[in-house]
């Protein structure tokens, strides 16, 4: 890319001029300002995450192992025959009917 001498800086700040207007102009660059101003603002919060994500990193890696996790247990209803969804329907309809029967008795009169 070719050098830029003062002539081209001039040539190219009034033809921004012209395209944008003299008032836009200074919005613009503030609203730029702004955006960068945060963008390096955000950009520093995610190296300070990093550096603390490795210093934890390191810090859990010398400390004492951690113990190996329980072995999973079965589910109960591993060993039971699987029901069908008709029967699975008509059991949770005798589940409902019982407790609306529990729920009548207890109510008081």
């Amino acid at each position: 890319m070719p050098n830029l001498g003062p002539t081209e800086l001039i040539i190219i700040g009034v033809i921004l001029i012209l395209l944008f207007g003299a008032k836009k102009l200074p919005d613009a660059a503030r609203g730029l300002g702004r955006s960068l101003r945060i963008f390096k603002s955000e950009t520093a919060k995610l190296r300070e995450d990093d550096e603390t994500e490795t210093r934890t990193t390191v810090v859990q890696t010398q400390a004492q192992p951690q113990p190996a996790a329980p072995a999973p247990q079965p589910l109960p209803t591993a060993a039971a025959p699987q029901q069908t969804a008709e029967e699975q329907a008509r059991a949770l309809e005798e589940q409902a009917a019982r407790l609306r029967a529990q729920a009548g008795a207890a109510k008081p009169q």
